[in-house]
C-alpha cells in the first residue's frame, strides 16, 4: 500500500456507542464488523452519568473474540484511583494481546461528583491537569515491571525478579503513586493513549501525553492548523512529534444516499454546536472527502462515530473502506497485530530498564 506524497499512512476508527443497549452481543457485532473493515481501532464512551454498561467491561468481553482490532475504551480520571486505572488498562492489553487503548477523560460535572461521594466537582482545568498526571503515573506503573521480570521457575520457587521491579514514587498535584504495579509490563510496553483534544483545556493534555489527538472541524484548514499546532507544542514538550496521530472526529450520517452533504461545498460535513462536525451524505463522497483530507494533510486519520451505528458501520466498512483501498489509500489487511503496530507507533522503552542501562 502506497501513501499519499508526504503523508503517513491513513488511520480509521470508530464508535461503537450504541446507547439504551446493555446486552453484549451488539457490540461484538459492530466490533467483528469494524475488524473485517480492518479499521486501527474502535472506541466506547463511558461516564459516571451515562446509562450503559461498563465499556472496560465490554470490550475486555470483546477482546478475546476479536483478533486484530485495536480496543480503546474510555475512562475517566476524575473520581477514580489512579493504580487500578492504569492496573486496568494494563489488563486489558494482555487480555487482547497487545490491541489495548485508553481514551481518557474527566468528569466536570457536580452529579458525578454526588454519585460518587469523594469529593466535589472541580474546575475542567484543574481536571485535565490530573488527567495529565494520571496519565503520566499510569506510563510510569506500566514501566514498574521490566520486560522478562517474571521468571516462574518452580524448581526455584521464584516468581519474579525482584531488580527488575521498580518504585516509581510518583507525586502529582492530588494524589502520589508508589508502585510497582499489580500487573507485568503490557505487551505493547504502553497501551496507546487516547485523547480528545477538542475539549477545553484538554490541548496541551493531548500534545504533552496523547499518542492519538482527536480534533474536531468542518473545514480542512482548520483541521491542518489545528494538526500542526499539535505538533509544535509536542516538540516543546520535547516529544518527537511524528509519535503522535492527529484524527478528525466527525460523526456522520450514511442514510442519505448519495445526496451531497453540503451543496456547492463538495459534500463537506456541516458545524456542529458542540464544536464538532456531522456528515450527511454516501459512501462515495465520504470516501471523497477522506481522500482529499489527508492528501491535504488535515489529518493522519479519521475517528468517526456513526449516527444510526449498525446502519452506517456496514456502509462505511463495506462501502467507503473498498473505495478507500481501491485507490491504495488505506490498508487490506492488518500488517502487524498490535494497536501499536496499526498506528506506526514504536514500542516505548521502558524508562527503569534505560536508566540502569540494560536492554529494555
Amino acid at each position: 500500500m502506497t501513501s499519499p506524497p508526504g503523508r503517513g499512512p491513513l488511520h480509521l476508527a470508530a464508535a461503537l456507542d450504541l446507547p439504551g443497549t446493555y446486552e453484549a452481543e451488539p457490540y461484538l457485532q459492530l466490533a467483528r464488523l469494524a475488524e473485517h473493515g480492518a479499521l486501527d481501532f474502535v472506541t466506547l464512551h463511558d461516564s459516571f452519568t451515562t446509562a450503559g454498561p461498563d465499556s472496560l467491561a465490554v470490550l475486555s468481553g470483546i477482546a478475546p473474540r476479536t483478533s486484530r482490532l485495536g480496543l480503546v475504551p474510555t475512562v475517566t480520571t476524575t473520581h477514580t484511583e489512579p493504580f487500578h486505572v492504569q492496573a486496568a488498562v494494563a489488563t486489558l492489553d494482555w487480555v487482547s494481546r497487545g490491541r489495548a487503548g485508553w481514551r481518557a477523560d474527566v468528569s466536570t460535572g457536580e452529579a458525578a461528583a454526588r454519585l460518587v461521594g469523594r469529593r466535589a466537582a472541580a474546575a475542567p482545568a484543574d481536571l485535565w491537569h490530573e488527567a495529565g498526571d494520571v496519565i503520566d503515573a499510569a506510563r510510569r506503573l506500566w514501566d514498574s515491571w521490566e520486560d522478562g521480570a517474571e521468571i516462574r521457575d518452580t524448581a526455584t520457587g521464584r516468581f519474579i525478579d525482584r531488580d527488575k521491579l521498580h518504585h516509581v514514587d510518583f507525586a502529582g498535584r492530588t494524589f502520589s503513586v508508589r508502585g510497582p504495579s499489580i500487573v507485568p509490563r503490557p505487551p505493547q510496553g504502553h497501551p496507546v493513549v487516547v485523547v480528545d483534544a477538542t475539549q477545553p483545556y484538554a490541548y496541551d493534555i493531548a500534545a504533552r501525553h496523547a499518542d492519538v489527538a482527536l480534533v474536531g472541524g468542518a473545514e480542512p484548514a482548520q483541521l491542518a492548523a489545528v494538526r500542526g499546532g499539535l505538533r509544535r507544542r509536542a516538540a516543546e514538550h520535547g516529544r518527537d512529534p511524528d509519535a503522535l496521530r492527529v484524527l478528525a472526529a466527525l460523526r456522520i450520517d450514511l442514510g442519505a444516499g448519495e445526496c451531497a452533504a453540503r451543496p456547492g461545498h463538495g459534500g463537506g460535513p456541516l458545524p456542529a454546536e458542540d464544536g464538532g462536525a456531522l456528515y450527511r451524505g454516501g459512501p462515495v463522497d465520504l470516501a471523497d472527502l477522506i481522500t482529499d483530507w489527508h492528501r491535504a494533510g488535515a489529518a493522519d486519520g479519521f475517528h468517526l462515530t456513526p449516527l444510526d451505528p449498525l446502519r452506517d458501520l456496514e456502509r462505511l466498512v463495506n462501502g467507503v473502506v473498498p473505495l478507500l483501498q481501491h485507490r491504495a489509500l488505506f490498508r487490506t489487511f492488518y500488517p502487524g497485530s498490535t494497536l501499536r503496530e496499526h498506528l506506526g507507533l514504536a514500542r516505548p522503552v521502558n524508562r527503569y530498564a534505560a536508566l540502569a542501562g540494560k536492554p529494555s
